[in-house]
């Protein structure tokens, strides 16, 4: 089980790896410092992905829809809201868990020793309302009302939290461009402040970010339960023996809330189960013949 456990979390980082590969493939904006303007940047990337980072191919949805709330030229996007519809509908939240490269860079610290591994934190039922919040004011309400003198508004959660932009797209084009390094000032001081307490808290508890600032696993968090790919609970299967809480990450009670809108689909809880009662909807399954299997989803 150990072994299964191991490999299924090797074979989600080598594809977290190559998504990250992928949708950050211009080399030669790490080169110059330069931002990729080609036809490709029109286009959205499931997960959260800077558009400013040297190498981004793509468009981060978050990042989009605040473009468009805060440009006094358009009121809405039908191209940015059937995007998120369309990956959540489908995946939910197994984007976060399988395509996000700063959810990558979460899991590869909380792997480092730590003196002590945390399952979540004091308040963690309020504190994962946060994202949320976040998703309201800071993505959808501040850019669209708060204005400037020339009528436009400001990409809030671009501008003051994402720690994604910070670690893909500001330090590497500050560390890249010279010029840029005087023009440095107390709101950049502040972006790697938050990026750099992240990172710190990481080691010690699993995906802090995801958990309770992500605006963009908030949306995809709210297809979980309806998504297409989705985990099922067999009851008749089940002993109620809580592994698969123990080895959720993110301590979830997996054999009661198989699609909890905290879930990353990592897979730990399927690997854990000791008598295989927790199936996906879109794997095969045997059906036992004369026996009725009752799923819980």
């Amino acid at each position: 089980m150990a072994k299964k456990l191991k490999k299924a979390h090797s074979l989600r980082h080598i594809v977290q790896i190559g998504t990250a590969a992928l949708t950050n493939g211009y080399l030669e904006g790490f080169k110059t410092g330069s931002i990729y303007t080609g036809p490709l940047k029109v286009a959205c990337v499931p997960g959260l992905n800077c558009y400013s980072c040297p190498g981004a191919l793509g468009s981060c949805p978050i990042g989009s829809l605040q473009a468009v709330l805060s440009n006094r030229g358009y009121n809405f996007s039908f191209y940015v809201v059937g995007f998120l519809f369309v990956f959540g509908a489908l995946l939910g939240r197994f984007i976060c868990g399988w395509l996000c490269p700063f959810g990558l860079v979460q899991d590869l610290l909380n792997k480092l020793p730590f003196y002590k591994k945390l399952k979540k934190l004091p308040g963690d039922k309020a504190l994962r309302y946060l994202k949320y919040f976040i998703l309201a004011a800071f993505v959808i309400l501040l850019p669209s009302v708060v204005l400037d003198i020339a009528g436009q508004g400001s990409p809030w959660f671009c501008k003051f939290i994402c720690p994604s932009g910070t670690l893909f797209a500001g330090i590497p084009l500050v560390a890249i461009n010279s010029s840029f390094r005087p023009a440095l000032g107390g709101l950049f001081v502040l972006k790697v402040s938050v990026l750099t307490l992240l990172l710190l808290l990481s080691l010690a508890l699993y995906r802090p970010f995801c958990r309770y600032l992500c605006p963009l696993g908030a949306i995809y968090g709210l297809f979980n339960p309806i998504a297409l790919y989705r985990f099922k609970v067999d009851k008749t299967a089940c002993i109620n023996c809580g592994a698969c809480q123990k080895a959720c990450p993110i301590d979830i009670p997996v054999f009661k809330q198989p699609n909890s809108q905290e879930c990353i689909r990592c897979g730990a809880c399927r690997y854990a189960c000791p008598v295989g009662a927790i199936h996906t909807t879109i794997e095969r399954r045997a059906k036992k013949s004369g026996i009725e299997q009752v799923y819980v989803e």
